[in-house]
C-alpha cells in the first residue's frame, strides 16, 4: 500500500476549493466599505436562524464569547452553580467562570456527551442552569435534559459549538434552551477564516439583550443602556459564512458518508469503539464534525498511524476539564478520565477522498493485525 500523507485537517484545501467565490466575495464587501454590523451579518443572520429553526441570531466575536454573553443576560452569575460535561474544551467552563458562577463538571456517558443522570446528582440549592456540551456534532439526550431542567427549574444553555445542523428527534441543536451557541472556527463544519460565532434563541428579550450586549450595551439608538461587551461578527466573515451555508448540507452529507464508511471498514475490529454510524439512531441526526474512537494502545496506535502519514489527534491535550491542575476543580470523574487514556480524533473533513478513508482505515487494521479491505 503506497504511503499516503493525510493531515488531520487541511485548511488550505477549504480555501482553494472555492478560491475565486471567496476572493470575490471578500471584494465585494471591501470595496463597499461593510465591515462591522453591516448587511451582510444582518442577512447572515436571519439566514442560519431560519437553518436552525430559532427565531433569532445574534452574531458573535466567537463562541466561548456568545456562551459568557447567554449566560450573563441569562442572569446568571456570582453565587450560581453551572453544571456541565467535562468532555469538553476549557471554553465551556470558562464562559460559566467569568459570569462569576461555579462551573460543576460532570460525567459524560458512552456516547461521549453529558450523562444525564451525573447532571440530576450534581444538582444544589444553588444550581441555576445546565449547560450541555453537543460534542464531535452529536446532540445530548436533550429530552432527558430538559426533563431535569424543568423539574429543578433551570436554564439550558447550549454549548453547540461542534453541532450546526445536528439533530436529536428532528430538532436542531443550539434550539432546545433559553440559548445556544455555535462556533465558527476555521476547523468546524461550518467554518470562517478567522473566529466567529452565534447565539440562538427564541426568546425576544433575550434576544434585545444579547444585541446590546455584544455591541458595547447599545440600544437601536445609538444610546448606551446596560454594560456591554465588544463582541461582534465580522461582516466579511457573514458574508463567507452566509455563501458556504447554501451548499452547508452538501457538506454534511459527505461527512456522513465518510462515517459510514470508517463503519463499515472497521467495524470488526474488536479492539476499538466507534461512535455510532449515520444511520444507527433514529433519534439522532449527526453531522460528525470529528470522529472520536476510543483505542486500546491508543498512544501506541497514534504512533503507528503518524509514522504512516496519518494525522490524529486526543482533543484538548488528553485531559477533560476537571484534569486541568490550575483551575482547582477538586472532583474525581472516573468514566471520563478513563476515556481519555482512550480516545483518538480521526481525520474527518471534506478534503477526504474515498481512497484516504480506505488507507487510513486498513493501517488501523495492520496494526491491530487484521486483514486488509
Amino acid at each position: 500500500m503506497e504511503r499516503r500523507k493525510i493531515p488531520f485537517f487541511d485548511y488550505s484545501y477549504v480555501f482553494k476549493s472555492r478560491e475565486n467565490e471567496f476572493l470575490s466575495i471578500i471584494k465585494k464587501v471591501g470595496e463597499k466599505g461593510a465591515f462591522i454590523m453591516q448587511e451582510e451579518l444582518a442577512d447572515f443572520e436571519k439566514n442560519i436562524a431560519k437553518y436552525v429553526g430559532a427565531k433569532y441570531a445574534v452574531g458573535v466575536g466567537n463562541a466561548t464569547d456568545g456562551m459568557h454573553l447567554a449566560l450573563r443576560v441569562a442572569g446568571i452569575g456570582p453565587g450560581d452553580e453551572v453544571i456541565f460535561c467535562s468532555h469538553t474544551m476549557v471554553a465551556t467552563a470558562a464562559a460559566i467562570y467569568f459570569t462569576g458562577a461555579t462551573p460543576v463538571p460532570v460525567e459524560c456517558g458512552q456516547d461521549h456527551l453529558i450523562d444525564p443522570e451525573a447532571v440530576e446528582a450534581a444538582i444544589t440549592s444553588r444550581t441555576k442552569a445546565i449547560m450541555p456540551t453537543q460534542l464531535n456534532g452529536r446532540t445530548a439526550d436533550m429530552e432527558a435534559l430538559q426533563k431535569i431542567a424543568q423539574k429543578y427549574n433551570l436554564i439550558i444553555i447550549e454549548d453547540a459549538a461542534q453541532a450546526l445542523g445536528s439533530k436529536f428527534k428532528g430538532r436542531c441543536a443550539g434550539t432546545f434552551g433559553l440559548a445556544g451557541v455555535v462556533s465558527f472556527y476555521p476547523a468546524k463544519t461550518l467554518g470562517c477564516f478567522g473566529d466567529g460565532g452565534v447565539i440562538f434563541t427564541n426568546d425576544e428579550e433575550i434576544y434585545r439583550k444579547l444585541m446590546m450586549i455584544r455591541n458595547h450595551g447599545k440600544d437601536e439608538n445609538g444610546e448606551i443602556v446596560m454594560w456591554g461587551f465588544n463582541s461582534r461578527l465580522d461582516n466579511i466573515q457573514a458574508a463567507i459564512l452566509n455563501y458556504k451555508l447554501t451548499y452547508y448540507d452538501k457538506e454534511i452529507a459527505r461527512r456522513r458518508e465518510i462515517a459510514g464508511l470508517y463503519k463499515k471498514l472497521l467495524k470488526d475490529v474488536e479492539e476499538i469503539l466507534l461512535p455510532p454510524g449515520p444511520d444507527d439512531d433514529p433519534d439522532h441526526f449527526d453531522i460528525y464534525q470529528n470522529y472520536e474512537i476510543e483505542a486500546e494502545r491508543r498512544d501506541e496506535l497514534k504512533k503507528f498511524l503518524e509514522k504512516n502519514g496519518i494525522e490524529t489527534m486526543i482533543q484538548w491535550g488528553g485531559k477533560a476539564v476537571h484534569q486541568f491542575e490550575k483551575l482547582g476543580f477538586k472532583v474525581r470523574l472516573p468514566y471520563t478520565e478513563h476515556m481519555f487514556t482512550r480516545c483518538l480524533l480521526l481525520p474527518m473533513n471534506t478534503a477526504l477522498s474515498d481512497e484516504d478513508v480506505y488507507y487510513i482505515a486498513n493501517k488501523i487494521r495492520e496494526f491491530y493485525g487484521y486483514g486488509k479491505i
